[in-house]
């Protein structure tokens, strides 16, 4: 695996005048601690530093030369401007050849998912993992193929792929990535509920109406001509005559 190299300068002066001249000088203080707990204040070349960290993760191992003395290190910390987004300062933290270290490494996922064609929605809730590991064997980020993913499917911590003497820390049962079909919220119709008016056409008549009302059946016995009465017996005789 190759590594990010990175120049620097010892700097035996500290203090925040001492740093904004360095800025000055167009180059950035760092120190660069190592694992007894020494420290070593240097100061880097600000445009190599700014393009070299772009391609750098939590996990990736830079070598820092100081002077013809290289040192394998992480970049721990960033500090920066606010304003305009320049690096003022920069930590590393110095890694040992063959003491076993931990890190957090990122997941790549790849691929679009079975089950993301037939409809369903992909979640990746979990974006990192811890592993331990020997320096030489630490990925800088690992990558994983959903392709085969398929709806109601989830892939876990466990299904990782990972490379000989990397042991992950994080819990087995995490989900990585699983493919799920989306909610669908039903909204019914509102009914509207009119309410009969007596009368209206097509309307059953009330209880109790008046005979000879619209739309009401004949009462018993009511008047030959009444509105809506039956014609009386004999009346078709009548006319004729």
């Amino acid at each position: 695996m190759s590594k990010v190299v990175l120049s620097a300068r010892n700097r035996k002066a500290s203090g925040s005048a001492e740093a904004r001249r360095i800025r000055r000088s167009g180059r950035i203080p760092g120190v660069l601690y190592g694992r007894t707990g020494k420290a070593v204040s240097l100061d880097l070349d600000a445009l190599e530093l700014s393009r070299s960290v772009k391609s750098i993760s939590e996990s990736t191992i830079v070598k820092v030369d100081v002077e013809g003395k290289s040192y394998d290190a992480f970049v721990k910390a960033t500090q920066r401007n606010i304003i305009d987004g320049n690096i003022l300062h920069v930590d590393f933290y110095e890694v040992e050849s063959g003491v076993i270290l931990r890190a957090r490494v990122s997941l790549q996922l790849k691929g679009n998912p079975i089950g993301v064609r037939e409809g369903g929605n992909l979640e990746t809730p979990l974006h990192e993992i811890e592993v331990e590991c020997l320096p030489k064997d630490l990925p800088e980020r690992i990558e994983i193929d959903i392709s085969n993913l398929k709806v109601n499917q989830s892939l876990h911590v466990r299904d990782i792929p990972l490379g000989e003497g990397v042991k992950v820390l994080s819990a087995a049962d995490q989900v990585v990535a699983l493919v799920k079909f989306a909610k669908i919220e039903v909204v019914a119709a509102p009914v509207a509920e009119a309410a009969a008016v007596p009368g209206a056409p097509g309307a059953a008549p009330a209880a109790g109406a008046a005979p000879g009302a619209p739309g009401a059946a004949p009462a018993a016995g009511a008047a030959p001509g009444a509105p809506g009465a039956a014609p009386a017996a004999g009346a078709k005789e009548k006319e004729k005559k």
